[in-house]
């Protein structure tokens, strides 16, 4: 009779455990926007200005990188007393420094297609998806580092590469029980890293203006070891900074002296 009791009691349990904890990807993605702030909030952010540092290999970068609503970028470091400027997008031309000239220099066409479609997606690619024409599916459930998440996959605008229209999807780990992303995965389509995947990994969620932010961020490659750390020291919302800093700097024209 105990042997019976317990098979029911099992069975029991496997019928309504998945109406407990079933969840939709839209639900999903809904929970983590109302844990964080509410969606009011973050359909409310015009602008983010993050402050941070990168090790690079015991060498500490401090950074600032600024996205706005409407598609504009600027991420900029001081590297020992020169300013490096990288992914800097005024709307239509995309530009940084040449590493070797230290100047700046514009991107090319293609790339800057690429970036420009991807620029509605700088305060996060997971607002507005619909409305964005993103599709969004829940690809169940997976243990990351001891960590239970629900596993995302989000289907973006497709990318060029060398003139062709390629799939982009990004890959999301949430965590199953606070609803917030943990990891997203993203693979490179093009150069001498295509076929890897590029990881993210988030942590020490912090509240600013009464949404909550990742304070740290890894990035590296899959399954491999190492990877760069980027600390936030503070993250500013809708702040006032000078729109300049996203204006390609035009050389300067020299005039006849006379």
């Amino acid at each position: 009779m105990k042997t019976i009791k317990t098979l029911l009691l099992a069975v029991l349990f496997m019928a309504v455990s998945p109406i407990l904890t079933a969840q939709t990807a839209e639900e999903i993605v809904a929970n983590y926007f109302e844990n964080t702030g509410g969606l009011e909030s973050w359909n409310s952010i015009e602008s983010i200005k993050y402050d941070g540092k990168v090790d690079l290999g015991g060498m500490v970068i401090p950074f600032t990188r600024y996205v706005t609503k409407d598609g504009k970028s600027a991420t900029t470091a001081d590297v020992q007393g020169q300013m490096f400027y990288q992914d800097v997008f005024d709307g239509e031309t995309l530009w940084g420094t040449n590493q070797m000239t230290m100047s700046a220099e514009k991107s090319d066409a293609e790339s800057t297609a690429n970036y420009k479609m991807e620029a509605k997606d700088l305060i996060s690619p997971l607002l507005g998806y619909k409305e964005k024409g993103y599709s969004l599916e829940l690809l169940g459930t997976e243990t990351v580092e001891g960590t239970e998440t629900f596993k995302l996959k989000l289907d973006t605008e497709p990318y060029l590469v060398d003139g062709a229209e390629q799939p982009n999807s990004v890959y999301f780990y949430f965590d199953t029980e606070n609803f917030v992303p943990i990891i997203e995965e993203r693979t490179i389509t093009s150069g001498p890293a295509k076929g890897m995947v590029i990881t993210l990994t988030y942590s020490d969620y912090e509240e600013v203006d009464g949404i909550y932010f990742p304070f740290s961020m890894t990035q590296g490659v899959k399954d491999q070891p190492g990877g760069q750390t980027l600390t936030m020291t503070a993250i500013e919302l809708n702040g006032d900074f000078d729109d300049s800093v996203f204006t390609f700097p035009e050389p300067a024209v020299e005039t006849d002296k006379k």
